[in-house]
């Protein structure tokens, strides 16, 4: 019995020696590629490359009144928004998010400053009006409606920064035009509720703005408790969330000229072309015409 088991494993073994050298070719003999790949089919493409955006806006060059103001609106603007130059290189385009990138991009525009602020503001106007009856007045009525506003703009982050991006694989950036007339730029800014960057590049409709919108309104009636239920109030209440994220879009296209207007440290292309009024007073021509004499009449006494 025990030399019949040590037959069996030594044919098994020859027969798994015989299988490896039937599939190896033999010694020496040359690799040939298949008639049917071509050389040019072997050829791996290379990717186009990517531009990823530059810095726009250096608070440090700034030392004007309300900088630390100022350094806040100005990154709430520009964290979620890509500036492509007139004059790239053809095929490039700016640099797409992975799922880990946009969710980074989502805390970034939450925590911003700002937000606090307006949440703030926003808690203010909803205790004047007495929103949310059930939260009261006084500083505990403040409190819970602060922490309502913040729970909002969390939530509208979440949902239109990195969920339905990384679902749709969308980009969920402005990515601002910068040139051209305001008619074209304005309405570049407008459509940006309708049209979404993909992360391939192209263009598709915003299902990111969409369905994170109605999402984050739809999730407030937990935490709001006088919000009117039922798809009419959520749709109210998207709408009104729409046109603040287009104007938010309207801003981002023309903050540039905000800046220059301002003297802020903007750096792009508009400043280039229009460099930004310096303070030094130009010499005037009647002067200029005194200090010429001046020195014609030193000359000739020399």
């Amino acid at each position: 019995m025990a030399r019949l088991q040590k037959q069996l494993v030594l044919a098994g073994s020859l027969l798994c020696s015989a299988l490896a050298f039937s599939q190896a070719p033999p010694f020496g003999a040359e690799t040939t590629i298949p008639s049917s790949t071509s050389p040019a089919a072997m050829i791996t493409p290379a990717a186009v490359p990517c531009a990823k955006p530059a810095s726009t806006f250096d608070l440090d060059d700034y030392n004007g009144p309300f900088s630390k103001l100022i350094g806040s609106v100005s990154n709430k603007v520009e964290i979620k928004t890509v500036h492509t130059p007139p004059h790239r290189p053809a095929g490039t385009m700016p640099c797409s998010l992975s799922s880990g990138e946009k969710f980074h991009l989502f805390l970034r525009n939450t925590f911003e400053p700002v937000n606090f602020m307006g949440s703030a503001w926003d808690a203010g106007w909803a205790q004047k009006d007495s929103d949310d009856r059930a939260f009261g007045q006084g500083a505990v009525g403040y409190s819970q409606r602060y922490a309502a506003a913040l729970t909002d703009n969390v939530a509208d982050d979440f949902f239109n920064t990195f969920l339905y991006p990384s679902i749709f694989h969308q980009d969920p950036r402005y990515y601002r035009m910068g040139h051209g007339s305001v008619q074209a730029r304005l309405g570049h800014a407008l459509s940006h509720v309708f049209v979404a960057h993909g992360d391939s590049g192209k263009l598709m409709f915003n299902y990111s703005e969409w369905f994170g919108t109605a999402s984050s309104k739809a999730l407030s009636n937990l935490y709001h408790p006088d919000n009117e239920r039922g798809f009419g109030s959520v749709a109210d209440r998207a709408g009104v969330s729409l046109a603040t994220d287009t104007g938010w879009n309207v801003f981002r296209e023309f903050w540039p000229e905000i800046a220059h207007t301002f003297h802020l440290p903007f750096k792009n292309d508009y400043a280039l072309i229009h460099p930004p009024v310096r303070d030094s007073t130009p010499e005037t021509p009647r002067t200029a015409e005194k200090s010429t004499s001046t020195s014609a009449a030193t000359s000739s006494i020399e």
